[in-house]
């Protein structure tokens, strides 16, 4: 005979079930550094960067910006703040359209909160034109 489950049984196994997925995040050599699927694929060329802003590559949740000719920065483009994708890259600064808080894109700092802590920097190579996620 069967009995129906009762709901601390039921509370117990979800949560089980969610702390075994909420530890998953290891990647197939079971590195669970959270660098990124994408490393070593181009991402853009040079000529797509802009002088004094960036673009934002939603997929692989990476920003790279252009502070000055020739200087290529990359940051985390999920916000710190409360995980969102940036939206924008616009004048000096990487911006979040869920709580407006920004980012300098020079090094990631903080501009205007909520967010108080700064975008992380993402590891990129920058071979002739070719901007390659590291």
């Amino acid at each position: 005979m069967t009995l129906p489950a009762s709901r601390r049984t039921v509370l117990l196994a979800t949560s089980a079930a969610a702390l075994a997925v909420g530890c998953g995040d290891q990647d197939a050599d079971g590195d669970s550094s959270g660098a990124s699927v994408s490393a070593g694929r181009e991402l853009a060329s040079t000529a797509d960067i802009p002088v004094g802003g960036g673009k934002i590559f939603k997929d692989e949740k990476v920003v790279v910006t252009q502070p000055t000719q020739g200087d290529f920065k990359a940051f985390s483009a999920v916000c710190t703040h409360q995980g969102c994708i940036v939206a924008t890259v616009a004048d000096g600064t990487i911006n979040c359209a869920c709580h407006k808080s920004s980012f300098e894109i020079t090094d990631g700092a903080v501009t205007n909160g909520p967010a108080t802590e700064p975008l992380p920097p993402e590891k990129i190579t920058v071979k002739g034109d070719a901007i390659t996620l590291a």
